[in-house]
């Protein structure tokens, strides 16, 4: 049997960096991060999805493919010179506990196109042709085009859903989308521009936590927006109607969140036209995310073995009902076009047998979350029941943090935490991170919230609550030394190495 390295990690969304533009980027704060985690012995990193969003969930994507502009740092383009030094001087007082949603994409929005003009009228020639060799590269061929013509269209509709644009447009008429693309061109170019920034200072960063023994794992949605360039672009693919309204949208049964379930709405897909194209636009997804990343976490991996389809009128996902998915093929298209993949199933949830015999079939570690293991006795989500290649959370973005967690718990779940791990619940934090450092998994991930002991006011986000979700930001002192050094010696101490 192949030796399994033990790794530890950090989970902290880039939005969730502290800094002073409203929300977190990918600038100085995150190399701050970064030489923090090294410090404390970390070799995982791992973040949330990193496509544009409608709103604050980095799960309702507009984009499979894009990243992310809102996480462009306006203090690097300065030091690129792709954007004059005075720039920043008229930045607003933003909050800097929370995520500003309100103000601070319109502010972000003005430095980015005042970045475009400056690069328009400043930028030398080899900039000029780093840009066009972006564009024009076959990995952003198939996606590039779509979406900086459906975000430039977007903005030309007062930010309307393209269901809501002229029919024609809507429906990609040829005719109506080339003579939109002569009226927006300049707003596509924009656009482009954007996708450009964003993957250069991504790229920036991965090669900042290479340099520090860091990987980075990221986080793949299962499903896309319905208001998305992918649908747009490709309503074959998805389950729509004549009028390319949704007829079926994704969600779950009753859980542990909601008692009539978590009705997301996004379409669903049309699995039967994916297979007979060999699924080439999942093939593409997949190379697009283990580009972006050095393992790839798919979020609700148990919908490729069957997936929760409601009514799209229903208004709770109360009626659905379970319907196969692809299983195993598209990993295995997937496989003899990428070759190897380096993933993660986040294969929580209502777990049936067909979900478990699939990840074995594939050889895909799974997620066990240690606050799920105190509801009941000998649970699988207890240490001792783990296997070996799977990976630990003391728990999610998805769950309340350590503190609110048992905060929240019964008497007897209490002393069902006191008597397994041998605590009074006083560093309640401490005591899960230590036991999932200490567990058999391969790999343990701990989120940033738990190693600074924050209560549920921390809380990333509450499944099946529409709103005050995704906020959270790691207050400035939040890096400190001696968290590093106590986070190090337990590292060191559970046998977490770090690649070299």
């Amino acid at each position: 049997m192949p030796r399994i390295i033990r790794q530890a990690g950090i989970l902290l969304h880039p939005t969730s960096l502290p800094g002073p533009f409203g929300i977190g980027d990918l600038g100085p704060e995150a190399d701050r991060f970064l030489e923090w985690a090294h410090a404390a012995g970390f070799a995982l990193w791992q973040v949330l999805p990193i496509s544009p969003t409608g709103g604050g969930s980095p799960y309702t994507c507009e984009s499979a493919f894009a990243g992310n502009p809102m996480w462009i740092s306006p203090e690097l383009l300065v030091r690129e010179g792709l954007l004059p030094p005075d720039a920043l001087g008229q930045a607003p007082p933003f909050a800097g506990d929370r995520v500003d949603f309100g103000s601070a994409p319109p502010w972000k929005d003005a430095i980015l196109r005042r970045s475009w003009n400056h690069f328009l009228a400043e930028a030398p020639a080899a900039l000029r042709s780093e840009l066009a060799a972006f564009a024009d590269a076959p990995e952003q061929a198939r996606w590039l085009p779509d979406w900086s013509l459906y975000a430039a269209l977007k903005r030309d509709f007062g930010g309307r859903a393209w269901s809501g644009w002229e029919s024609d447009l809507a429906r990609r008429d040829p005719d109506a989308l080339r003579l939109a693309s002569i009226a927006v061109e300049g707003e596509v170019r924009y656009q482009s521009y954007l996708q450009f920034l964003f993957f250069r200072q991504w790229r920036r960063v991965r090669v900042r936590a290479r340099e520090l023994g860091i990987r980075i794992v990221g986080d793949m949605p299962i499903y896309v927006a319905y208001d998305s360039a992918d649908v747009w672009s490709r309503p074959e693919l998805f389950a729509l109607d004549a009028d390319a309204g949704p007829t079926e949208v994704a969600g779950v049964p009753p859980d542990y969140f909601s008692p009539t379930g978590q009705l997301w709405g996004n379409p669903l897909y049309r699995w039967d036209r994916m297979e007979a194209d060999g699924y080439a636009w999942w093939i593409d997804r997949i190379a697009a995310g283990l580009r972006s990343c050095d393992l790839l976490r798919i979020d609700h991996f148990r919908a490729f073995a069957a997936y929760w389809s409601v009514p799209a009128a229903d208004t709770t996902a109360l009626n659905g009902r379970w319907v196969p998915g692809p299983g195993r093929k598209v990993f295995d298209a997937a496989r003899r076009s990428l070759g190897s993949l380096s993933i993660l199933a986040e294969d929580l949830g209502d777990i049936s047998k067909d979900v478990r015999d699939l990840l074995a079939q594939l050889r895909i570690p799974g997620m066990k979350i240690l606050q799920f293991g105190f509801y009941g006795s000998d649970s699988e989500y207890l240490p001792h029941r783990y296997p070996r290649d799977c990976v630990v959370y003391t728990g999610t973005h998805d769950n309340d943090t350590a503190r609110g967690w048992y905060d929240g718990l019964t008497h007897e779940e209490r002393q069902r935490v006191y008597d397994y791990l041998g605590s009074d619940g006083r560093e309640i934090h401490w005591d899960l991170i230590r036991a999932a450092l200490t567990s058999v998994a391969a790999r343990a991930i701990v989120p940033l919230q738990d190693v600074l002991g924050l209560d549920s006011g921390a809380r990333m986000n509450r499944p099946a609550e529409p709103g005050g979700n995704w906020g959270w930001r790691a207050p400035a002192d939040a890096f400190r030394s001696d968290l590093a050094d106590r986070l190090r010696r337990l590292i060191e101490l559970s046998g977490r190495s770090r690649p070299a």
